[in-house]
């Protein structure tokens, strides 16, 4: 049996006077978590005291644009997935791959067909039997072309899913795949009701059935999402009973709701915040490395980034030390790729690109564009990103480049970013387990992120990677794709995030994971 286990300063006076401006109190007291009739939810201070409380509040950076994993193109949405959806697989918090749906699996020889045991006696929460033909109908979903799942991509190589018996299940690849099984880690590894999907067509994600410890109760859009325990659960009950999961996209508000006891763990801890509630009695930080990047998203296929030398112009003017000191007060590492320090495949040998405001000027010149260009960089409505694109600004204005700030809702701006109806924007990815997962969607010619970027060279290399078992030949690849589209400035990598998640110190039992999803199944009250 053969299985597979993987594991620049800038101070200017008024750039810190928009940083301390943004990192004022809740202003937006608007934002405060509200229901259809304007008043506030119910979430007291008093019941998160409680000794032995079995409801748990969530408070999340964003409202999820998407309850269908299959349909997924955001991280946010991955966080309440963790409690909805049960995975094929699943990974540890040392990134080691374990059962979850498949107890067990096996790889041929020649790497193309993956065998998979499946867990028995297992229902979904509408109660109809998980079994190997709802592994092919959930494969066969992601895979047809005429749906448009984000994760087709991912399942490129499948060639076919054939039902051995009732719990057993054989996926042939065309060519072997080495990030296969980090794959169903993810999205692409969520099984979902084959019933509740055909009853409920594209309704599907408004209800969703999977087979999680949790199940679903109701969604007020921007307002909540309530689960509940699912009492037929095929493994150990959870203790916590009801997740009720409240977006707030203020992080001020979401750190006030914290503090205030109205919200019993938060996710993404804005900068600003760290050292206050590292010494703040009654919470806990957790802090860990992370998959994924941040930086610029640039649209490849329309003026002015089409062009890579104004790309290139636009990267050389960031000054990425700055940002991390000035906005993510020290809570970052700079980047010079895709490919975190917490991955086996991270090559240090690879250099951050340094601020050079002449050489910038001297390619928008060789361009045609002597006196400097212009574009409009869309950020999200949260202090800390406003800062930074102001930051942005300021830099770039230095070359004569001029940036103009749009602030749009996250899950309008992942629809203009699908649809190329922007110039640039101020969005990262949360990474996988698989490094993959980080290099092949965001530079290969036909990757889920890729807005336009190509280049033959770079696609044949991912292809490569694909396929090598190697780890060191497959960082060695990485890093050569890596190279070519640094130079050609593909996407601007600013930082790779730490993780912090804060939570009250009577919630006993959260375990941080490299992935930043946070998972509630062994949770509970003192």
């Amino acid at each position: 049996m053969n299985r597979k286990r993987f594991f620049w300063l800038w101070t200017a006076l008024l750039v810190l006077m928009l940083a301390v401006t943004g990192c004022g109190g809740a202003d937006q007291a608007g934002s405060t978590n509200t229901n259809g009739d304007g008043n506030q939810t119910e979430t007291s201070s008093d019941s998160s005291s409680e000794p032995g409380k079995t409801e748990l509040i969530v408070g999340m950076d964003d409202d999820p644009p998407q309850m269908d994993p299959h349909f997924s193109t955001a991280a946010v949405d991955r966080q309440t997935y963790q409690s909805l959806y049960d995975k094929l697989i699943d990974i540890d918090a040392n990134l080691n791959l374990v059962p979850q749906l498949a107890e067990d699996w096996e790889i041929s020889e020649d790497g193309k067909v993956y065998t998979f045991f499946l867990r028995q006696g297992v229902t979904f929460h509408d109660g109809t039997p998980f079994n190997a033909e709802a592994v092919k109908f959930n494969f066969e979903r992601m895979m047809d072309p005429d749906a448009g799942s984000p994760r087709a991509s991912e399942l490129s190589p499948v060639q076919e899913v054939r039902v051995v018996d009732e719990y057993t299940v054989e996926v042939e690849l065309d060519a072997p795949f080495s990030p296969f099984l980090a794959v169903l880690t993810d999205r692409a590894g969520m099984m979902v009701s084959p019933t509740a999907v055909q009853e409920k067509g594209k309704d599907f994600s408004n209800s969703p059935v999977g087979t999680g410890p949790f199940q679903f109760v109701e969604r007020v859009v921007q307002d909540r999402i309530v689960l509940e325990r699912y009492d037929d659960y095929w493994g150990e009950l959870p203790k916590v009973t009801k997740i009720t999961i409240i977006p707030y996209a203020d992080e001020n508000v979401r750190v006030t709701n914290l503090l205030s006891g109205d919200a019993d763990i938060i996710n993404r801890v804005p900068p600003k915040e760290i050292e206050k509630l590292k010494q703040s009695e009654g919470i806990e930080l957790a802090e860990t490395g992370t998959l994924g990047f941040q930086g610029l998203y640039l649209n490849h296929k329309g003026e002015p980034f089409n062009n890579a030398k104004l790309r290139k112009a636009l990267d050389l003017v960031i000054d990425r030390e700055a940002i991390k000191k000035v906005v993510m007060r020290d809570a970052v590492i700079t980047a010079a790729g895709p490919i975190p320090p917490s991955s086996w495949a991270y090559d240090d040998s690879l250099e951050v690109v340094q601020r050079d405001v002449e050489k910038a000027k001297q390619l928008m010149a060789e361009a045609g564009y002597p006196d400097g260009f212009s574009f409009t960089l869309m950020i999200n409505p949260k202090p800390v990103e406003q800062q930074m694109g102001e930051m942005i600004q300021s830099m770039a204005a230095e070359a004569g480049i001029d940036v103009k700030l749009e602030i749009v809702e996250f899950g309008t701006m992942l629809d203009k970013m699908d649809n190329h109806e922007f110039h640039a924007s101020r969005l990262g990815w949360s990474g996988r387990t698989d490094p993959d997962g980080n290099v092949y969607p965001l530079l290969h010619s036909t990757g889920y992120i890729n807005y336009g970027y190509s280049n033959p060279e770079v696609d044949g290399l991912l292809e490569q990677a694909r396929q090598e078992t190697a780890p060191d030949k497959r960082r060695a690849l990485y890093t050569e794709a890596t190279k070519i589209a640094q130079d050609e400035a593909a996407y601007i990598f600013l930082y790779h995030e730490i993780d912090y998640k804060a939570y009250k110190d009577n919630l006993k039992g959260f375990t941080p994971y490299p992935d930043t999803m946070m998972r509630f199944h062994h949770v509970y009250f003192e």
